[in-house]
Order: structure tokens, then sequence, then C-alpha cells
């Protein structure tokens, strides 16, 4: 008898069906990264890795990555740090106290840190979820300590699968409807990821009124458990416990295609904008996870493979991975395992239950400084019914934007008038690209490409 709760085979139906978070349990008790704790992988990596650096505070503003500090170390040093809870220490570590400073070594690739130990790739078995030949090879693994976070953003290719191995995380989710209450942002620019300029554990609702209509997910994955993300949610997510190990694996789906014709022409965008010398440019634009700025030819030049690409599949139905340059197919992506887009199937009833729970709508505590809104409401409506009131920078029903009538335009109007001109408008080189790679037009204008690219093709 199978001591699963899910078949390979109904396991990915679920994920393929699943258009919310939801944990699987009992899925991971045979996996033997189970037992990959801080203190078994010192032992197997003895190599200096990247650790991110953040101070432990309760900001209003989003710590991204350009305002970390980096350090090099191994795990057995890292281990020692955690141990001794704020003693002094010496080595790479001795400048940062624990108790002030959180550490993450964020977002390795595991074939890379283990290529000397290929046989710790099959202790992750994706497998198991219904994607043959998904191991550790296609996953990539974070360690971190109490506070170490990820800024809240979306991926713009597949759905996630994460692992938690040691200690527990607490994710904050945000549905892709919610996208224009968390006030997007390619600044800092990484490839694939959109940022929220919002702290969404201390928002600034101020600056960012919009965000108490959000509508919050959370849930503390423990160890042992498998949490899916579906495509395009948002995710803020921060390590409980003194150690937190988790892995991951980003499924690719049919439908990043498009996807990669947008992130292209992002990139094309942002680039050729920032890398222009400027006073309004001098500012850590450039995530720290991108090796180096691409030159304007080549940004073109995969931007012209990723429409290519995407109109053949389009008239073939077929994926020309050819097409893609290597050193983008490789982020985020394999292609191993392609899952078809999630379409409603009547006749299947996700089965939600002891093995499977679903990831609902928080019931929040209003911020300090907002009243209650339905944003803040747990409900038992499902998503697609659920009523919503529309978000600031929201396209409304009649393709009229929707502006924000709290002290946000109040607020900006003012200190534009204060700091720019006499007539108190100053837009900067960031706020432009706010609006021109803002997603719903980053969306419009790859339409329109792809239009213009068939209709001369025809």
């Amino acid at each position: 008898m199978d001591s699963k709760p899910f078949r390979p085979d109904e396991a990915r139906r679920i994920v393929q069906s699943l258009q919310k978070p939801a944990v699987f349990l009992n899925m991971t008790t045979d996996w033997p990264a189970l037992n990959w704790n801080v203190e078994h992988l010192s032992s197997c990596l003895t190599d200096r890795i990247q650790f991110r650096i953040g101070r432990k505070t309760e900001n209003k503003d989003p710590l991204f990555e350009t305002e970390c500090s980096y350090i090099e170390a191994n795990l057995k040093e890292f281990l020692d740090w955690t141990a001794k809870d704020g003693k002094s220490v010496v080595g790479p570590f001795s400048g940062y106290h624990s108790k002030e400073f959180w550490v993450y070594a964020d977002y390795k690739y595991i074939a890379q840190l283990f290529q000397n130990k290929p046989a710790m790739f099959q202790d992750v078995l994706w497998s198991d979820f219904g994607f043959p030949g998904r191991d550790g090879r296609d996953s990539t693994i974070w360690i971190g300590t109490q506070g170490a976070n990820t800024p809240c953003h979306l991926d713009s290719y597949g759905c996630n699968l994460v692992f938690q191995i040691q200690g527990r995380k607490r994710w904050h989710l945000f549905p892709p409807d919610d996208t224009p209450c968390l006030y997007p942002t390619r600044i800092p620019y990484e490839e694939s990821s959109v940022f929220s300029r919002v702290s969404v554990v201390q928002p600034d609702l101020k600056k960012f009124p919009a965000f108490k209509r959000a509508r919050v997910h959370t849930v503390t994955l423990q160890p042992g458990q498998v949490l899916f993300v579906p495509r395009h949610w948002w995710h803020y997510v921060e390590s409980l416990d003194q150690v937190t190990i988790s892995v991951n694996s980003w499924i690719e789906m049919d439908i990043d295609d498009e996807a990669r014709v947008e992130e292209a022409l992002t990139k094309t965008i942002v680039c050729a904008m920032k890398s222009v010398p400027s006073l309004d440019n001098e500012d850590h634009w450039l995530n720290p996870t991108e090796e180096r700025v691409s030159s304007h030819d080549e940004n073109m030049h995969y931007l012209n493979l990723a429409v290519k690409a995407y109109m053949n599949k389009r008239r073939d139905g077929t994926e020309d991975q050819s097409l893609l340059p290597e050193q983008h197919t490789a982020v985020k992506r394999d292609s191993s395992g392609l899952l078809k887009t999630p379409m409603p199937d009547l006749s299947f009833v996700v089965p939600f239950g002891p093995h499977l729970i679903p990831v609902n709508c928080a019931e929040k505590p209003c911020p300090k400084d907002a009243s209650c809104s339905q944003g803040y409401k747990d409900t038992s409506v499902s998503q697609s019914t659920q009523p919503r009131l529309k978000c600031e920078g929201e396209l409304g029903g009649d393709g009229e934007l929707v502006q924000s009538s709290g002290v946000h335009g109040q607020e900006a109007g003012n200190s534009r008038a204060s700091n720019g001109p006499e007539n108190g408008v100053q837009i900067s080189t960031n706020e432009m690209l706010e609006c021109l790679v803002h997603p719903d037009v980053i969306a419009l204008i790859t339409r329109l490409i792809v239009r213009r690219q068939t209709e001369l093709n025809s």
C-alpha cells in the first residue's frame, strides 16, 4: 500500500487545478532531503558561499537586496555564528551581532553548490508530485536565520513548489488581481521578478493607501510540508526560527512564452533608461542577482528571439526552446514537465482535507493607521465571486484609470511642489519607469508588438 496520500499523477492534477496557494502534508516523509539540516549541510558543503545581511528593524520601507550587506562564508562559520547567540565571534560574521542582524544564503542553485556530490540531487523527489526526472538539479536552496526575509514580489514565470526542511517560515501571499494595490516596481531590476514598493508587514498606508484593499493570505510552513504557490501570486517570506532551510523548484508553464516577451521588453526599457549617465541614475538600480548590465543590442536580440519563439508556438502549437539564449533559459525555468495552464475542470474537485490545506484569506487586524476594509476580512467566497474595490492604478471597466482619493496624491503633489520646479512637477527617471514598465502597460505593448509582427508576416 502506498504510504503517500496522493499518487504522482494525482498530485500533478491537483497542482494543475489549484487556483490558490495550498500546503501538501505527508508527501515528503521518505525524502532524504529531510535530513538536510545545517549541521549535515556544513559537512557536505565546505566552500564559501555568499550571505545577504540585513538589520532587524520594523521599517515601513521594504529592504531591497540592493540595500543589504554581503559577505562570503562557509556553512560551518555560519553555524558557529548562530550558536554564539550574539556573543563575540571571529571570522566573516564578526562585525554582525546575531541579535541585531539576520543573514540569508538565498536563491542558491543546488546543481552548482553540490556539483561534486551529484548523488545529493536524488534527495529531492519532485517526481512524487508528478514531475518525473525533476530533483535537486532543478531546485534552489535557502538558508537563513530568524528575521531573514525576501522582499514582496511576484515571479514572472511558472508556479512554485516549496519544501520546508528546517525551522519555520511565514508566507504572506496576495492574488494576482491585487497587483495594483501592491504598487509594482521594476527598480531594483531583476529579470523575472516584479517587486512591491510596500513593506507588507509594516505598510505605510499614507504613502500606499490602496494596500489596505489587498487580500493577504498567510501560512506558517512547517518542516516536511510543501507549499504550492500559483502563477503570479505575490509573496513575502520571513524566517521565524534560529535557522531555516527550504528548497524550491519553479515549474515552467505553457503560457510562459508570452511572459518571456514581456520580460525581454521590460529589460530593454529599463536598461536603456537607467544605463544613461545622469544624476538621476546614480541609485543602485540593478539587483545583485544580475551579473551585469547587458547592452541595448543584446536586449533587442533577445526580445526578437522571444517574440519569434512565442509566434512560432502560437502558429504550430510547439515550443521552440532552441531559439532562446542559454543564459536566459536557465533562469527559474526547466524544460522537464511543462505544466499546462490551469483550466476549469468541473469534473474534478480538489481534495482538500488532512493532507492538502488551502491557504485562505487571513483574518488580519487593521494596521494602526487605517480603518478596517473588506480587503482584510476572511471570507469563504471564492476568488472569482468575491466583491472587490478597484485599486489605484487599475483600469476600470470603461478603460479609465482609477486614481487614489486619499492623501497619497496630495502628499505627492506637496512633495513635488516643495522640492521641484515652480510648477510643482518634477518627474524622476524611476517615476517614469513606474509607468512605462507597469505590468499592465508591458502586457499591452507586448500584444501590440505580436499583432504588428503577425500582420507583417501574414
